[in-house]
């Protein structure tokens, strides 16, 4: 999967993009010798609001692919029904070699909580370009010291948490709070991280599940407190993290990763999907990825194409189930 054949191949195609565009329709087409190239802009759908760690990672790898390839990576804001109003757009543009959008655990989780027209399958997986987990994050003032008091006070009364979509990692993450304690949580519905973040901050919810780099100035601030990491294991790579324990380290056996990373519209062309898997490749390989792995607290875990296909089947088996599906 990773070759420098196959990355030099892609950006020589970029290179060369004005000449194979003679011989390419206005979405972009293959040449003679079997390379895609991109006809115009291309556009990378974001299936939620700005402010959030998917419109983060969407325009990270909208950058990315630009600087890969020298095509011009529009970004679109296309939000609402937790990301069903983003995906539905990407299922109209059937066939697109060049209309792509940032994917994430939604893509899996969305099919098996509302009732729409797409499930996993009815795209093209491109790449997986890093995974981060969540912490569960209070108010400075929060009397919460650890998520065992969360748990403990969802027994004995109510616990206001925030919820980003249906079927939403911080709504999985809850789930699974749920299912291993017996409590349950009330819930406050919100478009994006970004929103929750405000509706945290602004007193109307009292605990919310957050990407790291969606809250880390806030924890730096002593704006919000982390009471866990929803995680295998601690933060321990990114020093200002390191000391969160675990949920499974406080009594509650709880750990659910989210991948990000970008799919094609149904039906792309194998050219199409290889330009662009080669391209998010060779952006892997920069500066410019490090910094945004790093400055988003994620895990650099990559895969491309068929790998990709292979790990999203076993992904969506494993959220089926951790949500009773």
């Amino acid at each position: 999967m990773k070759t420098s054949t196959r990355i030099a191949a892609a950006l020589s195609a970029a290179a060369l993009g004005v000449g194979l565009t003679a011989c390419a329709a206005d979405q972009g087409g293959t040449s003679a010798d079997g390379s895609f190239a991109p006809s115009g802009d291309a556009s990378m759908i974001v299936p939620f609001s700005a402010g959030g760690g998917s419109d983060a990672s969407g325009r990270a790898i909208a950058a990315g692919l630009e600087a890969a390839t020298g095509t011009n990576v529009v970004v679109e804001n296309r939000e609402g029904g937790s990301g069903a109003v983003g995906y539905s757009y990407l299922l109209s543009q059937e066939g697109d070699d060049q209309t792509l959008l940032a994917a994430e655990t939604s893509l899996s989780s969305i099919p098996l909580s509302q009732d729409v027209d797409f499930t996993a399958t009815s795209f093209t997986p491109v790449a997986k370009i890093g995974e981060d987990a969540t912490l569960l994050v209070v108010p400075a003032s929060s009397p919460f010291q650890t998520c065992s008091d969360v748990t403990t006070a969802a027994g004995a009364g109510s616990v206001v948490v925030a919820v980003s979509g249906a079927v939403s990692l911080d709504e999985v993450v809850f789930r699974l709070i749920e299912t291993e304690t017996g409590v349950t949580f009330d819930r406050v519905p919100y478009e994006s991280g970004g929103e929750v973040l405000t509706g945290l901050l602004g007193g109307q919810v009292q605990v919310a599940s957050l990407n790291p780099g969606e809250v880390v100035g806030q924890l730096e601030s002593g704006d919000l407190r982390a009471l866990c990491a929803v995680a295998e294991e601690r933060y321990t790579d990114y020093p200002e993290l390191a000391d969160i324990p675990t949920a499974t380290e406080q009594g509650i056996d709880v750990a659910f990763t989210q991948w990000r990373g970008f799919i094609g519209a149904g039906g792309m062309s194998p050219e199409a999907r290889t330009y662009w898997a080669d391209a998010a490749e060779a952006w892997t390989q920069t500066p410019e990825y490090e910094e945004y792995i790093s400055s988003n607290y994620m895990q650099p875990v990559t895969a491309y194409g068929e790998e990709l296909d292979a790990y999203l089947a076993e992904y969506d088996a494993q959220l089926a189930t951790a949500i009773g599906r």
